[in-house]
This record gives C-alpha cells, sequence and structure tokens, in this order.
C-alpha cells in the first residue's frame, strides 16, 4: 500500500485552499496560522476587526504563508452567500488561475451566551442559533459546489455541547445541533472522500475568557486542575488537531467531534 506521507512533509497542506471563519483572535486565529503555516493559502473571515484581520494576515504573511482577509459578518440571511461572493472575488485575485475551489472549510465562527433559561431572551436564542448553527450550515451548503473532492471540513465545537451547562443552556444546546450536524454531514459527503469532524475545545485561554482567567490564580488553578495535564488550554492546542483533521493523515477519522479538553471530566 502505498501511502503519500503527508507527515514526512514540512508543508503537507502544501496547495490547499482554506477559509477558516472568525478567523481574526482566539481559537480562530491560532487555527488561520496554522494552516497558513502548514502551507495552505488561507482566506479568513472576520465580523467586524479590520485590524486583528490584517494582523493575521501579516502574520501568515511573515512566516511564509499566504493569506487574505474577508468582511464577512455571520447570523443573518445571506450571510454566507456574501462570504462566498467575497471569497470568490479575494482568492482569484490573490491566486489568479486557481479558481474559487476550496479544499478545507473550518466553521469556527461563534458567539457564547450565558444565560439560564429563566433568563434567556427570544432575541439572545435567535442570536446565538443564527451565528452558531444557521451560519456554519448555510456556509457549507453555499460551498459545496466549491468543495473539492476529498476535502476537509472541520466544526469548532464545545464540551458545552456534550454536557449538562444550565447557565449556558442555549449556547450549549447549539454545540448540540452542531456535532449532529457533523455526524449528517460525515454520512452524506463520505462517497465525494470528504471528511467531517468536529473539535470539542473546554475553557481556553482567550481574549474572550481573559476578563475572569488572566490573572486570576485561583481561577487559572480551578481551570487547569479540571485537566488531567493540570494546565490552562491554549488556542494552539485545538489549532494543532484542526491542523491533523484538515492534512491527509486524517484521511480515515470522519464524523467525529474530537474532545479538546485536556481530560477534563473524565
Amino acid at each position: 500500500m502505498t501511502d503519500n506521507g503527508s507527515s514526512r512533509n514540512s508543508k503537507p497542506l502544501a496547495g490547499k485552499v482554506a477559509l477558516v471563519t472568525g478567523g481574526s483572535r482566539g481559537i480562530g486565529r491560532a487555527i488561520a496560522e496554522r494552516l497558513g503555516r502548514d502551507g495552505a493559502l488561507v482566506a479568513l473571515s472576520y465580523a467586524r476587526d479590520a485590524t486583528a484581520a490584517d494582523e493575521v494576515v501579516s502574520r501568515i504573511r511573515k512566516d511564509g504563508g499566504q493569506a487574505v482577509a474577508l468582511h464577512a459578518p455571520l447570523g443573518h440571511r445571506g450571510d454566507a452567500a456574501a462570504l462566498w461572493s467575497a471569497f470568490d472575488e479575494r482568492i482569484g485575485e490573490h491566486a489568479p488561475g486557481t479558481g474559487t475551489a476550496v479544499d478545507i472549510i473550518v466553521n469556527n465562527a461563534g458567539i457564547g451566551m450565558l444565560a439560564s433559561l429563566p433568563e434567556l431572551s427570544e432575541d439572545q436564542f435567535d442570536e446565538v442559533f443564527a451565528v452558531n448553527v444557521r451560519a456554519p450550515f448555510f456556509v457549507v451548503r453555499e460551498g459545496l459546489k466549491r468543495l473539492r473532492d476529498g476535502g476537509r471540513i472541520i466544526n469548532v465545537s464545545s464540551t458545552a455541547g456534550q454536557r449538562a451547562m444550565p447557565q449556558a443552556i442555549a449556547y450549549g444546546a447549539t454545540k448540540g445541533a452542531l456535532d449532529n450536524f457533523t455526524r449528517n454531514l460525515a454520512q452524506e459527503l463520505g462517497p465525494r472522500g470528504i471528511t467531517v469532524n468536529g473539535v470539542a475545545p473546554g475553557v481556553i485561554d482567550t481574549d474572550v475568557n481573559a476578563d475572569w482567567l488572566r490573572g486570576n490564580p485561583q481561577a487559572e488553578a480551578d481551570i487547569a486542575g479540571r485537566s488531567v495535564l493540570n494546565r490552562v488550554g491554549q488556542p494552539d492546542d485545538v489549532a494543532a488537531i484542526v491542523a491533523f483533521l484538515a492534512s491527509h493523515d486524517a484521511r480515515w477519522v470522519t464524523g467525529r467531534v474530537i474532545d479538546a479538553a485536556g481530560g477534563a471530566g473524565l
């Protein structure tokens, strides 16, 4: 049996095109930068902070990679079509002659929602489902005609979708829905050689958690103590798993949601 040996290639994603939604900060930024280092041309979308998105693009290019930023807020009707329209235009400009095909779609963009059932408003419910569920659904639907056979879809989920967290009941429900979407897509797209997987982080040291986590020894010790590895998870920890799933080495893994919480909850 012949294996093309991507693990021996310093640029295992060379020649690939990746779309990373929400790629301007946190886990999304780490994913975009890692895929860029691995050789992919990375299109990263962002909702508001153009400066942060441009910084990610500059970092990827400084490391020898290729990247473009797409201003494409998610959470409204027509957002997926607008995202792919921006993708078609920018990829065509950046790499003429390559067409507008994509090899890797990473649905990372999402919002949190800390609210129990009595506290949750209908507007909050609609917002978190629009960004965390509807957007990935239609990003994939609109992207399928561009996604090459043998491609990869990776959905960034959360351990909140796998356990009870009444204080974030709507957020957890969105991630449970995303996990189900992952399994259904894997079965539907398997005949095309496309793998579909999810990654479910626990608490990660990002700007979103900075206010209560960073510089708070008690909080840091509490979160680290939940992991059998006794440390707080970092964005690069999640990005490494995504990079594996995007590579040829993960060709026989599909329909799975991989725990990325350092053994928390064992």
